[in-house]
């Protein structure tokens, strides 16, 4: 699907347009949250509020003009959705975004101030995403896929490429995972760089994608999705993501949505960061023990989104 190389010229590629944004090491804190030293990704500090800035842009610069001038159209949770319409203000056309009933109004209010056309679709990511099919068909919209465009999975590697920059010694990072586009293509870049790093998964109890696929060794269309983040709440993987998470990520771990909320409260109280709930997730692995560590690691984990959950 992409490779290092592909990675690289994304960054390249984006660079003028989205943030580069720090990483930082946490410590201060009221009580330990692990004996590892612990490094966040600050992506909710990306333009448009998380990290999917970086592969809808890298999407939308691989494409001649001509092919977006109908507009560009997406189906998302909210942190997708907003990243395509900043896109599109980029490109000056306009976006139309499907969202989940379970969006949050923050999330819908956002897209609509920066001028996205919303429609509200299914409970589930897949369910808004044959609303968005169908509109791209018959409107001619440019169709930006989240998860499953290789565009857009070696832009959300490029994050990879930064947190290893300013923290050559991690030997472990987290990462939250919605559809897998993140994880995958943060993957590529960081076994490519450090053969050796492990790379831990974070899923929702009531949205266990790849897990549930991995587990099966073939992906799998879940049966129900119960979780209320919409943002990791995705029924079904692609299968060239699946078969790149099979090969380089190590383990995925679940959580339930109320761990989220806490880990996004905690998040808040601690750091004075505001964190949606795919955000919090890593910090949730930790502080539920779902995730273990030596004493003497370095641990890299992002805060892959902004949101109000935590506050």
């Amino acid at each position: 699907m992409i490779a290092l190389d592909d990675i690289r010229g994304a960054a390249t590629r984006i660079a003028p347009h989205v943030r580069r944004t720090p990483t930082v090491e946490i410590t201060c804190l009221s009580q330990p949250l692990t004996e590892a030293r612990l490094f966040l990704k600050l992506e909710n500090l990306q333009a448009s509020g998380s990290f999917k800035a970086r592969g809808a842009t890298n999407k939308l610069l691989s494409l001649p003009r001509e092919a977006v001038a109908r507009g560009i159209v997406t189906a998302s949770g909210g942190n997708h959705g907003l990243a395509v319409a900043r896109a599109a203000r980029l490109a000056g056309v306009e976006a139309t975004v499907f969202v989940t009933e379970s969006a949050t109004g923050e999330k819908r209010e956002k897209l609509r101030q920066w001028g996205a056309k919303v429609e509200v679709l299914g409970k589930i990511w897949n369910e808004a995403n044959i609303g968005a099919l169908a509109h791209a068909e018959t409107s001619g919209a440019a169709y930006f896929h989240p998860f499953a465009d290789p565009m857009v999975v070696a832009g959300q590697g490029t994050a990879a490429l930064e947190l290893l920059s300013d923290a050559p010694d991690l030997d472990v990072v987290l990462v939250a995972i919605g559809g897998g586009g993140l994880i995958s293509g943060m993957a590529v870049a960081l076994k490519a760089l450090k053969p050796s790093i492990r790379l831990v998964g974070i899923e929702p109890v009531g949205s266990p994608t790849l897990k549930a696929s991995l587990d099966a060794g073939k992906v799998v269309r879940l049966e129900s999705v119960t979780s209320r983040v919409a943002t990791m709440s995705c029924g079904e993987t692609d299968p060239d993501v699946f078969e790149l998470i099979r090969t380089h990520v190590d383990e995925i771990v679940l959580i339930s949505d109320d761990e989220m909320e806490e880990a996004a409260r905690w998040l808040w109280f601690e750091l004075g960061m505001a964190a949606d709930l795919s955000g919090a997730a890593a910090i949730a692995a930790m502080r539920t023990g779902n995730v273990q560590f030596n004493a003497g690691d370095n641990v890299g984990a992002l805060v892959c989104g902004a949101g109000l959950d935590g506050v």
